[in-house]
């Protein structure tokens, strides 16, 4: 089978547990207006391989992957545009040697599309990019309801998970919003950690390469007060959640 990736990384470290592979995909069906890969939204770019390729690239490290309790992780781009391609290399990286397999998604696909995915995937990172569903078209271009619906599903599935919540100010750090995104994160099962990132302009360069306009150029990275006031606002929220839980399941 063949896919289309825009590159690869033999040694991250911040996209699941232990030292990684990293597959990035190519094409996405969303627009972040904070997106640093901005290159990987074409989806007929990048460049076309087999599984067997990917398969050669990961074989030379695999000691460093299994002795930091590592694996592979696929990102994007959304990988899920991929999900058969996503799958088959997940298969084979479980058949031949046992290896932990990380999805890192935007969630926007309908369950049955990702549902032989799942099945080879040990741990989703999962990037919620705003819970009220018109910023979140202001955001990315696309509503939020696939998102939440897809996290309902890993949810009601059992699988683990990783959420993400990139914090912009002046986008994402509204403190009613991450409220509620607490709630909803606190109604989720399998929610193993949240990572709260801090926006960069890291990736403006290649806006600036594409020739388009980077509208967020004058909006600076949150400093660490600002950062501790969401992840207190975001817990807050996920707390509260947890609690009406406990106290539903009470009184029945």
């Amino acid at each position: 089978m063949l896919g289309r990736i825009h590159s690869l990384e033999t040694f991250g470290t911040v996209d699941g547990p232990g030292i990684r592979f990293v597959l990035f995909m190519q094409g996405c069906a969303m627009k972040c207006l904070y997106c640093h890969n901005p290159d990987t939204w074409e989806m007929k770019g990048g460049k076309v391989v087999s599984v067997e390729d990917v398969l050669a690239e990961i074989e030379p490290y695999l000691g460093y992957y299994r002795r930091s309790g590592g694996g592979i992780t696929v990102t994007g781009g959304e990988a899920t545009l991929q999900a058969h391609f996503v799958e088959e290399l997940f298969r084979e990286c479980k058949r031949r040697w046992n290896l932990h397999t990380t999805l890192d998604t935007n969630g926007f696909c309908e369950p049955d599309h990702v549902a032989g995915l799942m099945e080879v995937t040990d741990l989703v990172l999962l990037d919620l990019k705003h819970i009220d569903r018109e910023k979140h078209i202001a955001l990315t271009s696309q509503p939020n309801d696939r998102m939440l619906k897809f996290a309902k599903y890993l949810s009601d599935t059992g699988k683990n998970m990783w959420i993400r919540h990139v914090l912009v100010p002046g986008y994402t750090d509204d403190e009613e919003d991450l409220y509620q995104l607490g709630r909803f994160i606190g109604s989720l099962n399998g929610v193993e950690k949240l990572e709260l990132l801090p926006y960069h302009t890291m990736g403006v360069f290649k806006w600036e390469e594409l020739g388009w306009d980077y509208q967020l150029k004058d909006i600076s990275s949150p400093n660490e007060d600002e950062v501790a006031r969401a992840n207190r606002i975001l817990n807050e929220g996920i707390a509260a959640e947890k609690a009406s839980k406990v106290e539903e399941k009470a009184s029945h």
